[in-house]
């Protein structure tokens, strides 16, 4: 699909994770590629004429393509350059506990083909990429990673959103470089933004105008509380982290990924510190919360 002087290069299953939704961007001078994704990894032949990478924040999935074009200079924002610069790296940014990591690490390179790119050019918030008639602004998005970023593309009104990817999942923050908070903040600066198109890196790929996308956004932002009020409930009686974990408040109880224990665990941190901060939770011994009535 064609959108102004961008491409949508459709991953399998609709960009449904581990797949993802890749973006071609031409200009009269040079051509960006942004998040290489494993359908473009495992493509027989990528696409070619590439003149740089932009790469939205370090996650094993946007990364998946990037050894298809080790000469092809990369970009990404300063504060993801180490998930792409080395594997080790990339694992500090998941944050997961020794066990998973050595499984995990595995993954990433047998699976996504993880090729480090020490050579990796940091931006910053408000950075312009010039393509000839074509501009991509760089606009920081944290929550996802300390990094994430998305990319207005300019004459064309097209608004790269990368993994805030409007699904029914909703946000995720499972990472030791997430938070809830940023990503609230950055939910609030997506709603800001005037554009003609949306893009995602998964799932929903095109959405056309600012009316469905508010939608979306609604739904999408709605699954942080939703989340916070069934822990909430759960905590009627006490429970530790490890009974938090178990019970999942992120994924269903069938997926079988190798980091699902790592992200709800992380998750499950992130509502309890909010929780106790506000007063509706109390540690009732170490480890153990109930809700306050």
């Amino acid at each position: 699909m064609t959108i102004g002087h961008a491409t949508v290069l459709p991953g399998a299953d609709g960009g449904r994770y581990p797949d993802g939704n890749s973006l071609l961007v031409r200009g009269s001078s040079a051509t960006a590629l942004i998040d290489p994704s494993l359908s473009i990894a495992d493509a027989g032949d990528p696409p070619g004429g590439i003149d740089r990478i932009l790469i939205s924040h370090a996650h094993e999935d946007h990364l998946a393509g990037l050894g298809r074009y080790p000469h092809t200079p990369v970009h990404v924002h300063e504060d993801d350059g180490v998930g792409v610069q080395s594997l080790d790296g990339l694992m500090s940014i998941y944050g997961m506990a020794p066990e998973i990591e050595r499984r995990w690490r595995q993954e990433v390179v047998e699976r996504f083909h993880y090729a480090p790119r020490r050579d990796a050019i940091t931006f910053r918030d408000g950075d312009v990429f010039d393509l000839g008639g074509v501009t991509l602004h760089v606009v920081h998005l944290p929550g996802h990673t300390r990094g994430h970023s998305g990319f207005f593309i300019e004459p064309d009104g097209i608004m790269v959103l990368a993994d805030v990817d409007l699904t029914g999942f909703g946000p995720y923050y499972g990472d030791a470089w997430s938070s809830i908070d940023d990503f609230e903040r950055t939910l609030q600066r997506c709603r800001a933004i005037d554009a003609r198109w949306y893009v995602t890196f998964h799932h929903k790929g095109v959405v056309d105008g600012r009316a469905a996308f508010l939608a979306l956004l609604d739904e999408y932002e709605a699954v942080i509380p939703r989340r916070e009020r069934a822990l909430l409930a759960y905590l009627a009686e006490p429970h530790s982290l490890d009974e938090i974990v178990r019970r999942r408040f992120v994924y269903r109880p069938h997926v079988q990924l190798t980091f699902v224990d790592a992200v709800e665990r992380r998750s499950a941190e992130l509502h309890l510190a909010r929780l106790l901060a506000a007063g509706a939770i109390r540690e009732v011994e170490p480890g153990r919360w109930v809700g306050v009535r």
